[in-house]
């Protein structure tokens, strides 16, 4: 997927062009772990569609939730949701900044003399 040290570093429009291939990855994954928040609150804790995605979204941005689970099934959710969010924040982070730390790494140990 990425060059190795041999080979020539990426030009600018095609290291963007990994770059938003990685953020719409980022992205999509975030949109879907977003809507399965939403349903679980909303389904198990009886949640309005706004509550749900505010819970949602402070817990995959690291926040925590607004609002205390009430039911035993919406607290196991709550926790397991909770743990997956910041399994998703670091996979998130890694999507984004791989790339641009290849690109760093690679400008290190590229030598153009043959």
């Amino acid at each position: 997927m990425y060059e190795s040290k041999t080979e020539t570093p990426l030009h600018g429009r095609k290291f963007v062009g990994r770059l938003m291939g990685h953020v719409g990855v980022a992205a999509g994954l975030l949109a879907v772990s977003l809507a399965v928040g939403i349903a679980g609150y909303m389904f198990l804790e009886d949640l309005s569609a706004m509550d749900a995605f505010l819970n949602s979204a402070m817990l995959l941005g690291g926040m925590g939730p607004v609002n205390t689970p009430k039911t035993e099934v919406g607290k196991l959710f709550a926790g397991c949701y909770a743990l997956y969010a910041g399994l998703v924040f670091i996979v998130t982070a890694a999507l984004i900044f791989t790339p641009i730390v290849h690109r760093v790494l690679h400008q290190f140990h590229w030598d153009d003399e043959d």
